[in-house]
């Protein structure tokens, strides 16, 4: 091989993505907003679903409406963009339909604690397999930057010009209430953490649950003056303390104390569905047993 043939092959190579194989190339660039931290999310979780040496074509991802729903759009994978707040029932029964599918939800905060609120509860409560990730930026970013379920008390929205009253969700401390087997929390600035989180949950059994604090430049930045969505991120990064060992549950997010993250929750116990093939064995012996009865006192 000659140089220039070696010089070839060295444009070549530097034009293929590393990522160009989980992702669909044909509808980059994407839509999201410059300084948004969703590009280094959805990154981050192929990377873990890379690590967890997942077979591609048994992964699907899920997605609902927002910013986050476009997510679905940009993966090369199975994937789904449902309606809103059903991304988590509507993995729940991949999930029942073939248990091989290793199933992601990733979503918004909006999505999965407002409207689709009571349906995270009960997946968690009923532990199903599935991994959930949440955006969490702190407002309605597509929709016009209204007050969400996680918006910070003072904090502007559209529908609180003056700040906000309202006290928001902490969502780690929601997950590990509600039985949720695997809860961490990381901002878009951790993205080699969050990758690692998303490999262990892809890897485990149970309801497992990735709070992503986000920077959302267009919205939530502008009406905080909190600069540009790098500058925000930064923000982030300086207010970050890892504690592996702390209480989900008082842990929460406000505008100003330092962001809590780490690995909170990360217990084994029984499946929805290990629950439903128990009690199906249950009931089968209970019919075996009744009919020997029967059958001894004919």
């Amino acid at each position: 091989m000659d140089k220039n043939e070696i010089l070839d092959e060295m444009i070549i190579d530097s034009k293929h993505h590393p990522m160009e194989d989980l992702f669909r190339m044909d509808r980059m660039p994407h839509i999201w907003c410059s300084g948004c931290g969703l590009g280094a999310v959805v990154t981050a979780f192929m990377e873990g679903v890379k690590k967890a040496g997942k077979d591609y074509d048994k992964v699907v991802v899920v997605s609902g409406i927002g910013c986050t729903g476009r997510v679905a759009g940009y993966v090369n994978l199975d994937s789904f963009h449902t309606t809103h707040g059903r991304a988590i029932p509507f993995a729940t029964g991949l999930k029942l339909a073939n248990r091989d599918l290793t199933v992601g939800v990733i979503s918004g905060d909006g999505d999965l604690f407002a409207i689709g609120g009571n349906h995270f509860i009960h997946a968690a409560r009923r532990n199903v397999d599935i991994v959930v990730v949440c955006v969490n930026n702190f407002i309605y970013g597509m929709t016009g930057g209204q007050t969400a379920p996680t918006t910070p008390l003072e904090a502007k929205s559209s529908t609180a010009p003056y700040g906000n009253y309202e006290q928001p969700f902490n969502l780690v401390g929601i997950a590990a209430a509600a039985g949720a087997s695997y809860v961490a929390r990381w901002t878009a600035m951790h993205v080699r953490r969050l990758s690692d989180s998303v490999a262990v949950a892809a890897q485990r059994k149970g309801f497992s649950f990735i709070e992503v604090v986000s920077p959302c430049p267009t919205v939530f930045a502008r009406k905080n003056k909190k600069g540009s969505g790098l500058e925000l991120l930064q923000e982030f990064g300086e207010r970050s303390r890892i504690d592996h060992e702390a209480d989900p549950t008082k842990i929460p997010l406000d505008m100003k104390n330092e962001i809590v993250c780490g690995e909170f929750v990360n217990d084994d116990r029984p499946t929805f569905w290990e629950n439903v093939q128990k009690g199906i064995r249950k009931n089968v012996q209970i019919e075996v047993d009744l009919e020997s009865k029967l059958y001894d006192r004919s």
